[in-house]
């Protein structure tokens, strides 16, 4: 008779939860940028937010709103049209705690130096764990400068700024706080918003709608910017889901979107019918007006890949510690080092890359705004398309168990691409880089002006800049002369461009502001030679127990 011991069911060898850690203080990159670029922020409260989303109850609601997704309730039991889009509560409480932190909200309601740094930090620590809910928090930040200034402001922008968090659907009138999505995008045009079909037609002192939008993001939010056409052109409206005295708006939510990743998040297909706006800017100048908007969702999109690094190295840095394979420790093993080591590089770089750009938004001299206007979308290129294969790598380190959907990073893989399509994918942005420069030289010579601040301190920067000039040089003269042949060679050139000037970007920004090693790594590890392709085939000279030692 045998005796049966559950000695195979022992668990050894296996991490411990990576729970409860403080992201913010455990972050060295993240608190030394905060440091360089928002000197005021108070570091209790980022501790705080590092705190609260690094708690287990947090990851754990990160994970429910991620698998137990919305629903679309078109019809209430009688028949009648609702529209709904339902969450679990804990999208809520996300929401709730996002919101409360200020992170839609405290580049505008705070002027101290720094305000924009401040809020990027806050931001990301939220968006490395739940990814999901931070785009309607990243667009109802982004509305804002298209409404300063405008008839809308007065009633808006304080609901828009205020720190609570109301998810009811009622009259805006009765509410204190609301949040904004946006609808710019049609089946037939994609990015091509001029080729746009919605329609507006005047009705006193607003418009009616008529069209679809093939990508509604955030359908729950209490109103959207909308694209749609007048005689005069592409404009910009805002329509609220809610008429005032309560009456619902047509605001017909089609269906919502089966994707991919950001799966905590509703996106949507909709439907305006005699639906009511009312003009944000002028008849025409819909492009212009929400252009600013456009460059705050982009910086939204850096923050956002950035904070993904962040968590898929810190997660494989984690396992590595505490996983031994044939006899050692996964941390002690030179080729896991090197990996990690790399991995660490790669997010050095997007964290202070994104802190600094973020710190640009709050110089508002014209040559600040040449600098993020091209900064800003060369930076959404290249960090957000590093993106997947970073979370690829980062995954790898963990095994068969990065492959689970119960381990972070399967979640990560699948929610890293959003962030490069989203808001223009790899060739709107090259086209859009080549166009600021066509249309304002300044920008690529404020650009130019901050890799000069880098030289003299390594020559492979250096020889890098020199080669990058000449390049630039033939750029300008061909966007300057507006000879197709030129400007077709340039295209075809475009991403090699872009990702020069990206690294050279990264590159400037850590010499200038990152502790010296790890410059000096970043510049041996991506404008060297001797590198391979794969993370973690770098040249000597990289510091490769400093890099491991800050995952």
């Amino acid at each position: 008779m045998s005796t049966f011991v559950e000695t195979t069911h022992a668990v050894t060898n296996q991490p411990t939860p990576r729970v409860d850690v403080n992201e913010y203080t455990a972050n060295q990159a993240l608190v030394e940028a905060v440091a360089a670029f928002a000197p005021q922020a108070d570091t209790n409260v980022l501790s705080e937010i590092g705190a609260h989303v690094g708690a287990e109850a947090f990851q754990q609601q990160a994970e429910i709103v991620n698998t137990q997704t919305p629903e679309l309730q078109t019809h209430d039991r009688w028949g009648n049209r609702i529209d709904h889009v339902e969450f679990h509560p804990a999208y809520h409480e996300i929401m709730r705690a996002s919101l409360s932190y200020g992170n839609h909200s405290y580049a505008w309601t705070n002027d101290e130096e720094g305000a924009n740094a401040d809020r990027a930090a806050r931001f990301s620590l939220f968006a490395q764990i739940e990814p999901g809910h931070a785009c309607p928090i990243s667009m109802t930040h982004a509305v804002v400068p298209s409404l300063l200034g405008t008839d809308l402001e007065e009633f808006w922008v304080p609901r828009l700024t205020s720190t609570a968090y109301d998810p009811r659907l009622i009259d805006p009138a009765e509410k204190t706080a609301v949040t904004f999505g946006m609808a710019m995008t049609e089946k037939q045009g994609g990015s091509d918003v001029r080729a746009n079909s919605t329609v507006a037609e005047p009705a006193g002192d607003h418009y009616l709608l008529t069209g679809h939008k093939w990508f509604c993001s955030a359908p729950q939010s209490d109103a959207f910017l909308v694209l749609a056409q007048l005689p005069e052109g592409v404009s910009c409206f805002l329509v609220p889901r809610v008429l005032p005295g309560g009456d619902r708006n047509p605001f017909f939510i089609q269906r919502l979107k089966n994707k991919l990743g950001n799966k905590s998040n509703a996106s949507s297909e909709i439907e305006l019918n005699n639906t009511k706006g009312w003009l944000v800017g002028e008849p025409g100048a819909g492009v212009r007006t929400i252009i600013e908007m456009v460059a705050r969702t982009r910086l939204d999109c850096v923050i956002g890949s950035t904070a993904g690094m962040r968590q898929s190295v810190a997660e494989a840095a984690w396992h590595a510690r505490e996983r031994e394979a044939f006899g050692t420790k996964l941390i002690d093993q030179p080729l896991m080092r090197s990996v990690l080591a790399d991995l660490q590089l790669e997010s050095e770089a997007a964290t202070w890359t994104m802190m600094h750009l973020a710190a640009a938004h709050d110089d508002d001299s014209s040559d600040g705004r040449a600098f993020r206007r091209i900064a800003t979308a060369i930076a959404k290129y290249w960090i957000c398309k590093r993106g997947p294969g970073h979370a690829y790598e980062a995954l790898e380190c963990l095994g068969g168990n990065g492959y689970t959907e119960d381990f972070p990073l399967a979640r990560r893989y699948r929610e890293q691409p959003v962030l490069a399509v989203w808001e223009g994918s790899g060739n709107v942005i090259v086209l859009d880089v080549l166009r600021a420069m066509a249309r304002d030289p300044q920008t690529a010579k404020q650009l130019m002006a901050f890799f000069e601040t880098g030289l003299g301190r390594h020559a492979a920067y250096d020889a890098r800049f020199e080669s990058l000039a000449a390049e630039m040089q033939d750029a300008l003269a061909a966007t300057s002369a507006q000879d197709p042949t030129m400007m077709e060679k340039l295209q075809r050139r475009g991403r090699v461009l872009v990702e020069d000037l990206a690294v050279m970007l990264q590159a400037a920004v850590l010499l200038n502001y990152a502790p010296a090693q790890i410059a000096e790594s970043y510049i041996i590890a991506r404008l060297g030679s001797g590198r391979g392709q794969a993370y973690g085939a770098m040249p000597e000279g990289v510091a490769i127990d400093l890099l491991v030692d800050r995952a």
